[in-house]
């Protein structure tokens, strides 16, 4: 058996918050040792690129990393700008990736397929603490690979299980086929790159990432005769998805909201509410879904927007304790649960909300909200400040868990192209996409909003 005490600490997942935590890791005198799945950091936001998120650079950026980078000559972006994915990975990823400190402890193309202790299965106690973890890595090119380490913080978020399109938890019939046939896109499709001009589609879900979904696809309607645009939710009503108009303490978000009230009152898109799909029957180049009341939309393509879940497949040898609900560590399954808060209700929390049975086993970012689409990306910066210094035996400064955020009430994934900059008093972070889904929204003084996981 290896003492671990010389050992790195994994870090599975290199997005905003896996990356915050190797720079935290790293303030703190410990070794970090990064695996991410894609071929390039921030793989999943690179899949959102296009989206404009609700959150200024402000709350985009992670103090320790910052730091890391302005050592290293970068200089950072305008703090009341609002950023696409695609620059919060060229000018903030990619270059914090790219310094000495960091690049030769990324591992790219590495995706980690299970976590376990060295030598002890999920029955065995004895000895269990002081064991190190193993991980077995799956790399590009079919090499598998085994590392061992001595502590695990998984930030690999959620958005590669995006959840099905059925409102019983399961995907429903004729679901797979008409994903296999293309017929159903991937989260967050770039509408305006081409493929949706012209057609008809029908986005089903009823939270933010819809909401910007079917304000893409109206704007692609109005240049475009002939494109119908239909959206789909399960509730009676879309009131949550307009959210808080005049009354949100960010007009641009506001904004946002009754911009989507008119798209459907004006006949722009077509509402169908107290929808739950019951199947899909694919029809040459088109699909028709069905409603479990009987009725149905024929459409070109359906944009799936119900969620994300995690993967806790690869966690099957760990001792976990989570929420029976949400899947998120069982102390903040409470606080984030979709049943009973909303957005701004989530505290900021670290390393004793998220600490596990398995001894230095850490989820943190949008994989420890779970199901929940509550996450918002400067709490998971927060959350690995935390775990940092928590494993560095740090437990006072672990417990100190302070989110500074300015105050609202309503959420939102991301901003029209068409508005300007929302200055300082803006806002969120993802992603969902996010964002999700580490992934993008509003916030509200030290607590968190809704990610662009859906």
């Amino acid at each position: 058996m290896t003492s671990s005490e010389s050992l790195p600490v994994a870090v599975i997942g290199a997005g905003p918050v896996g990356l915050a935590a190797a720079a935290h890791l790293l303030e703190r005198g410990l070794e970090p040792l990064v695996f991410e799945a894609g071929p390039a950091v921030g793989a999943a936001i690179r899949q959102w690129g296009h989206v404009r998120v609700f959150s200024t650079w402000k709350y985009n950026l992670d103090p320790a990393s910052v730091r890391l980078l302005e050592r290293n000559g970068w200089e950072a972006p305008r703090p009341t700008a609002l950023p696409y994915g695609t620059q919060i990975v060229s000018e903030y990823l990619e270059p914090l990736a790219a310094t000495p400190e960091l690049k030769d402890r990324i591992r790219t193309g590495s995706r980690v397929v299970a976590v376990t202790r060295q030598g002890m299965d999920k029955g065995r106690s004895q000895g269990r603490d002081q064991a190190p973890f193993l991980l077995r890595i799956e790399h590009d090119g079919g090499q598998v690979t085994e590392v061992l380490a001595h502590a695990v913080v998984d930030t690999s978020g959620t958005w590669s299980t995006p959840a099905p399109l059925g409102s019983s938890g399961l995907a429903v019939p004729g679901e797979a086929e008409a994903r296999a046939a293309g017929l159903v896109t991937g989260p967050l499709p770039d509408v305006a790159a081409g493929g949706f001009a012209g057609r008809r589609t029908l986005v089903i879900g009823s939270g933010h990432s819809a909401a910007n979904m079917v304000l893409d696809l109206a704007r692609v309607a109005r240049a475009n005769p002939g494109t119908e645009v239909f959206w789909a939710i399960r509730s009676a009503t879309p009131a949550r998805a307009y959210g808080g108009g005049d009354a949100d303490q960010l007009p641009a978000r506001g904004q946002l909201g009754a911009r989507l009230r008119t798209a459907v009152q004006s006949g722009s898109v077509q509402l169908l509410t107290n929808f739950h799909t019951a199947s899909l029957d694919v029809h040459g180049d088109s699909v028709a879904v069905h409603a479990v009341d009987g009725r149905s939309v024929e459409a070109d393509q359906v944009v799936p927007a119900t969620g994300f879940r995690p993967d806790l497949a690869m966690l099957s040898e760990l001792r976990l304790d989570l929420d029976p609900a949400v899947d998120a560590p069982k102390a903040l399954g409470p606080l984030i649960d979709p049943d009973f808060h909303s957005c701004g209700t989530v505290p900021a929390h670290g390393a004793r909300i998220l600490e596990q049975p398995e001894k230095d086993f850490y989820l943190a970012g949008m994989k420890s909200y779970g199901r929940a689409p509550t996450f918002l990306m400067a709490t998971g910066y927060e959350q690995v400040r935390s775990i940092a210094a928590a494993l560095a035996g740090d437990t006072e400064a672990a417990d100190a868990v302070e989110l500074e955020l300015p105050e609202t009430g309503v959420c939102s994934t991301s901003v029209p192209n068409d508005l300007d900059d929302a200055g300082d008093g803006c806002c969120t972070a993802p992603a969902p996409v996010p964002v999700t889904i580490g992934f993008a929204t509003g916030l509200q003084h030290g607590r968190s909003s809704e990610t662009i996981s859906g």
